[in-house]
């Protein structure tokens, strides 16, 4: 038998998504795109020997870390998604959908970080020097410390940081530059792979704060191949709907700091301003109370974040009513409405449900449950709930509802922003329910759904309610952001 030492074999490469296999297909096996499968020469195979080393191996206590410390960017909401700011030789990640704002919060970030005093380079591959000039303008982000360059060569790129020394590093975007010696078109899996590997290694080597943006596909996912978000340090993604003004930052990938954190930024026609108090956004200001309504407290990350539900609930005239949902999951309301109808003895089945959230939150989370049929049901009655109280708990298809993660800090939140009266799922040692005063509010434990009706008068039963309307009570103070 003969052995073959050194040869290569072919391999064929993906040249969107870069997944090899050993054999030529149609299709990609990853990405499932047609056509892109192509040949590629493979790397020889073969053994490495031992080499040079570029610094002696050092016990891991006597590795200095005071240049690693992270600082502030200038914008706390950006700071809180990062864990801290920016770490100083790090690689961070943007991606988001076209004109949902990267641009311009990297050029926020850019122009507050050339405040400080230190020099910044801002690399655009995607418009040209005036264009950004003129956001600039528009966002009073022009410093003389924030430097400027058009290019989308990588060499002219590493030419421009030799000449400037910054201590940040913004490119925008990194599917724009392209590296002559290497083969592909800007943009694809060659070229990405090593522009970024090129960028990483000068960020690495000079202790410069990197700031990429990134492209997306149709279905939201980071274009190009996924070796990108491994050799970068931090994967942020950018969104927000084109009809409202918020826009969130979540982390997918952090090496510094946690990855259940969101930050909330407002887009207006003068630049992105952070808003660190969202919930005036999905809180409606209602002078009195309207039937149909119910205030949630989700979790964004590890932020609560007050957000109203609303319901109307319309006889129809089709055989198979309606259930339309705008910022809720279509499957939790469809679940919502079986249960108001088994376990509250609310008849919904000749009748389109409509409910929705407003300022474009979104409720995706099981502790909207209660928010959600707490609204129905009293759409339903024609019967308002209280302004001043929020409802938590997560509903199961026997009626009964389950404490939810993190209650204390949802309370907490809700009794800040002024509400008195709150509506939680009870314990195993509370199965009756009870009510009592945490944080100043009067937090009322309940054991179901019917239950929680009851205390609001939505519900059938003798029982007195405990949270009934007050007309001539104080409504809550009307909600703003901070």
């Amino acid at each position: 038998m003969s052995r073959t030492t050194g040869r290569t074999r072919p391999a064929y490469r993906c040249s969107e998504c870069g997944w090899e296999t050993g054999k030529w297909v149609g299709r990609c096996g990853e990405c499932q795109a047609w056509g892109s499968v192509a040949e590629a020469a493979a790397a020889p195979s073969g053994r490495t020997t031992a080499g040079p080393v570029t610094a002696p191996a050092v016990p891991i206590g006597e590795v200095a870390a005071e240049e690693s410390r992270a600082g502030t960017s200038g914008v706390p909401e950006l700071d809180r998604v990062l864990g801290g700011g920016l770490v100083p030789g790090a690689a961070v990640l943007l991606a988001g959908e076209p004109g949902v704002g990267k641009s311009t919060l990297l050029l926020e970030v850019a122009a507050q970080h050339a405040r400080v005093g230190a020099r910044t380079l801002y690399v655009t591959g995607e418009e040209s020097a005036s264009q950004v000039r003129l956001r600039a303008d528009r966002t009073s982000s022009i410093h003389d410390d924030l430097y400027l360059a058009a290019e989308t060569d990588l060499g002219a790129v590493l030419g421009h940081i030799d000449s400037v020394r910054p201590t940040l590093l913004v490119v925008d975007s990194v599917q724009t530059i392209s590296a002559a010696d290497v083969d592909g078109v800007p943009g694809g899996v060659t070229q990405v792979k090593e522009v970024a590997a090129a960028l990483i290694r000068v960020a690495k080597s000079r202790n410069i704060a990197t700031l990429l943006v990134g492209h997306v596909t149709k279905d939201g996912s980071i274009a190009g191949p996924r070796v990108l978000e491994h050799l970068v340090d931090v994967v942020l993604h950018f969104e927000g709907e084109r009809s409202s003004r918020l826009r969130m930052v979540r982390a997918v990938k952090n090496r510094f700091g946690p990855v259940d954190e969101v930050g909330c930024f407002d887009l207006g026609p003068d630049g992105i301003v952070a808003v660190t108090d969202p919930t005036g956004l999905f809180v409606a200001r209602h002078h009195e109370a309207v039937p149909g309504t119910c205030v949630a407290v989700t979790l964004e990350g590890r932020r609560p974040i007050l957000a109203e539900v609303q319901a109307l609930v319309t006889p129809s005239a089709a055989e198979r009513p309606r259930r339309t949902t705008s910022g809720l999951d279509g499957a939790r309301i469809a679940m919502t409405v079986a249960v108001l109808q088994q376990r509250a003895r609310i008849r919904l089945h000749a009748h389109d449900v409509f409910a929705s959230t407003i300022g474009g939150a979104r409720v995706t989370e099981p502790a909207g449950d209660l928010a959600v049929a707490i609204a129905i049901a009293s759409a339903w009655k024609d019967r308002a709930v209280p302004t001043d109280v929020v409802a938590i708990g997560e509903l199961g298809l026997a009626g009964e509802l389950r404490r939810v993660r993190d209650l204390p800090q949802r309370l907490a939140e809700a009794a800040r922003l002024g509400f008195r009266s709150a509506i939680v799922p009870s314990d195993a040692a509370d199965a009756r329910g009870s009510v009592r005063t945490v944080d100043g509010m009067q937090v009322v434990t309940v054991p179901n759904l019917e239950a929680a009706l009851r205390v609001l008068d939505l519900g059938k039963g003798d029982v007195t309610p405990i949270l009934a309307p007050d007309r001539t009570a104080p409504q809550r103070p009307a909600l703003g952001l901070a």
